[in-house]
């Protein structure tokens, strides 16, 4: 592959969600145990890894990390974070402690049986023979899991269960043995979902339901994880919910609530805060990169939540729906009504006695108001689901009101005034044409900016005539 290539396969595989990037780590680490395009596998995977590392530098194969090959089957359903989980999610941090409570409590034996064996066949032992001692300890492991997990007489499990990590890792033992334990149906069923899902319409619910129907992936603990690898292929994960829907042969949230698939509208649900709360750090941070593309994607999910389901307002799911539009509204308003006064702040007319020859506008500030004259107009594409319409119609009229009267107020003043201030007035003028170019188009800002051009040239013409 030429270079050339090369940094462009790592740039879309940066672009990819870091779900996906698990999801295709773990697809190619199968493909090479079944020994399938290992050139091909083995080079992406290397791209793959130096992105999620963030790094170039060269590391060990992680195959030979006996953890690593215990819970690879957990890569799609990993998150990075440490905190609150969906049902079919594990947090990153529990696999460590969890790894060392196998060894030590859980299934002693087991572990140091398959790392010696590990040690045994590295470099000599063949994919197959690896793969059968993982799938051995894998076993055992699920095994341990749910006898942990599982209350007995004269046991105490609580005690069992604080040996072995804080309650966030409690929390995701469950998890981790019910994917080990079904590791196979699991993988089954990656392998026959489409890459993609689109429009997820009648036809593609209804293969993907009959491909849910296996006995294994029903069970409470099963479910969510085999729901995740279906919301990993879907271009709008929200739209998970048809699969219960579906099922439920209703859209009556207490019909769908009464069917295990329910828990596809909680995990729904659950990814909706996530992208409302990474939306609300973004504004906070003011940054507001891709922040169109976000916030679509929080307006398409709450209302195609809303058209899909008849929520009602005292349930569950119905406050979390409302918590959710309250949260993003709030967050959303609080900007919004902020962004006028960044504006004027720019473009009001200062006394000249205010104004010495050193007065600049920061180029920094210019382009952060400019940014926020876009987000606003933003929001006002989606104002009516976020029951944001009102601030956002009242503030883009409001803006567009003074940004006119001050761009023509400026260009009047360059005609006349002290020499002295007119450099601080053109970088006013600058910025209010392009705040123009925003609001209004560039037909507008071009006329502005010509009219500007004809201030100038009447202002240097001035001395000639008087000579």
């Amino acid at each position: 592959m030429s270079q050339t290539s090369t940094e462009r396969l790592r740039d879309y595989l940066a672009q990819l969600p870091p779900q996906s990037q698990a999801l295709l780590i773990r697809e190619f680490e199968r493909a090479l145990e079944r020994g399938e395009d290992v050139t091909v596998a083995n080079f992406v995977l290397g791209q793959l890894r130096q992105i999620v590392r963030g790094t170039n530098e060269e590391a060990p194969p992680r195959t030979d990390d006996p953890a690593r090959l215990l819970f690879r089957p957990l890569e799609p359903f990993l998150l990075e974070h440490s905190g609150a989980v969906r049902p079919g999610q594990i947090r990153r941090a529990s696999l460590l402690p969890i790894w060392q409570w196998l060894g030590r409590d859980g299934a002693p034996a087991a572990a140091a049986e398959f790392e010696a064996t590990l040690a045994n066949l590295r470099g000599a032992g063949t994919r197959s023979e690896i793969a059968h001692a993982v799938r051995k300890l894998q076993m055992a492991a699920a095994d341990a899991i749910a006898e942990a997990t599982t209350a007995s007489p004269g046991t105490d499990n609580q005690r069992i269960l604080a040996r072995i990590g804080s309650a966030a890792v409690v929390e995701d033992l469950r998890g981790v043995g019910a994917v080990l334990k079904n590791r196979d149906a699991l993988d089954a069923l990656s392998d026959k979902l489409p890459g993609s899902l689109g429009a997820f319409g009648d036809g593609q619910v209804n293969s993907v339901i009959g491909t849910l129907n296996v006995p294994s992936l029903q069970t409470p603990q099963v479910l969510p994880f085999a729901l995740s690898l279906v919301m990993q292929r879907l271009s709008a994960p929200w739209q998970v919910i048809r699969i219960a829907v579906r099922i439920a042969a209703s859209d009556d949230e207490v019909r769908v609530a009464a069917i295990p698939l329910g828990v596809a509208v909680t995990m729904a649900l659950h990814d909706l805060a996530q992208l409302a709360a990474e939306l609300r750090a973004q504004i906070k941070r003011g940054q507001f990169d891709n922040f169109a593309e976000r916030l679509k994607l929080v307006h398409d999910g709450m209302r195609g939540v809303r058209t899909e389901l008849d929520l009602r307002n005292d349930s569950v799911w119905g406050r979390q729906m409302a918590a959710i539009r309250v949260d993003i509204s709030n967050s959303l308003q609080s900007e919004i009504e902020s962004v006028p006064g960044r504006v004027r702040r720019l473009l009001r007319q200062r006394p000249d006695k205010d104004i010495s020859a050193t007065t600049k506008i920061d180029p920094d500030e210019v382009d952060e108001v400019l940014a926020l004259i876009a987000f606003v107009a933003v929001c006002r594409t989606y104002a009516s689901e976020l029951a944001i319409n009102e601030v956002t119609l009242r503030t883009y009229s409001d803006l567009q009101q003074y940004v006119e009267k001050s761009t023509e107020a400026l260009v009047q003043a360059l005609r006349g005034g002290d020499p002295r201030v007119r450099g601080f007035r053109q970088m006013q003028v600058k910025a209010a044409i392009r705040f123009c170019e925003a609001l209004f188009g560039q037909d507008y800002a071009s006329l502005m900016s010509r009219a500007a051009d004809n201030a100038m040239v009447v202002v240097e013409r001035k001395p000639n005539r008087a000579g």
